[in-house]
């Protein structure tokens, strides 16, 4: 996996992946930035939820869950002083669908936070103190 940086002056970056997908980055205004894209620890924490949203998904349609919309609202707090690193992450999954099983859902997303979703792991090996909950919007039966 490769991914290339180009700096546009200021503290505007854009990122490219392989997979041929662009991101502006950018530094806040107090130190040259200028808001024309996310800041890279926002897009670290957004690749953390997606990691883990798309296990989520995948591991309740194995168990042939009915899901018809998923959400997941990640909170975070960082470090005071330099580096502000992550300190504490929580995941709140937001689920809709038919008769959904909430010990299958529960068990989804701790088989994403524990052996599954890669920056979750890197996260909680950093020492992040990463939590999780969720709630369900039942639609009720077919």
């Amino acid at each position: 996996m490769e991914t290339s940086i180009q700096w546009h002056g200021g503290m505007h970056f854009t990122a490219v992946a392989d997979s041929g997908f662009e991101v502006d980055m950018d530094g806040p205004p107090d130190i040259g930035g200028a808001n024309l894209g996310v800041r890279p620890m926002e897009m670290m924490l957004m690749g953390m939820g997606g990691c883990s949203a798309v296990d989520v998904i995948h591991i309740l349609r194995r168990a042939r869950q009915d899901v018809t919309a998923c959400s997941a609202k990640l909170t975070a707090t960082r470090a005071a002083s330099d580096p502000k690193v992550f300190e504490s992450i929580h995941v709140h999954y937001s689920l809709r669908g038919s008769d959904l099983n909430p010990q299958k859902i529960e068990r989804a997303i701790e088989l994403s936070a524990t052996k599954y979703c890669s920056a979750s792991l890197l996260m909680t090996r950093a020492g992040v103190n990463v939590t999780h909950d969720f709630e369900i919007a039942d639609e009720g039966s077919a």
